[in-house]
């Protein structure tokens, strides 16, 4: 068990959820489903309560507790890609089941948790110590719901894809 786990909060859905996460991300799985050993305000005895899952390495807790605490951007994971291939794979796993595409390569699954689909690539350019490269690349970006890699390198090299 690690010392810190986020905890996020579904409305009854943490272990359909975690297993979809396992399905999607390498290094990921359900690690344990725990039962509530009695009543609770949203659910009964035997119910699921939590999910303990890993994705992409990390270790997080699924809470079943209802449905006062929808989530929001505020929080939201980051997955690192290396290629397109490999964005365009989670992004259509998250979109194409119930889903929601957002701007810059964020996302929403269908439980509401919202992620950021992010190349590599686009973190080095908008970081770059070229000022007008951080900025074609940033502008680029600014335009994409799914993040184009080709469309970002081009933007890097002073053109558009």
């Amino acid at each position: 068990m690690t010392k810190i786990a986020p905890c996020v909060w579904y409305d009854g859905t943490a272990e359909d959820a975690a297993t979809f996460y396992a399905a999607t991300f390498p290094d990921s799985r359900v690690d344990a489903v725990r039962r509530a050993p009695g009543d609770y305000p949203n659910g009964r005895q035997g119910d699921v309560l939590t999910v303990e899952f890993t994705v992409c390495g990390m270790a997080f807790l699924g809470l079943n507790g209802g449905p006062q605490f929808p989530q929001t951007q505020a929080v939201s994971f980051l997955v690192y890609t290396g290629d397109q291939a490999e964005t365009d794979r989670y992004w259509n796993a998250i979109v194409g089941n119930g889903g929601a595409e957002s701007a810059c390569g964020w996302c929403k699954d269908r439980w509401g948790v919202n992620w950021q689909i992010t190349p590599r690539v686009l973190m080095e350019a908008i970081g770059s110590t070229d000022a007008a490269i951080a900025a074609r690349a940033f502008e680029a970006m600014m335009t994409m719901h799914k993040i184009d890699i080709a469309a970002i390198e081009a933007a890097v090299a002073g053109g558009t894809a």
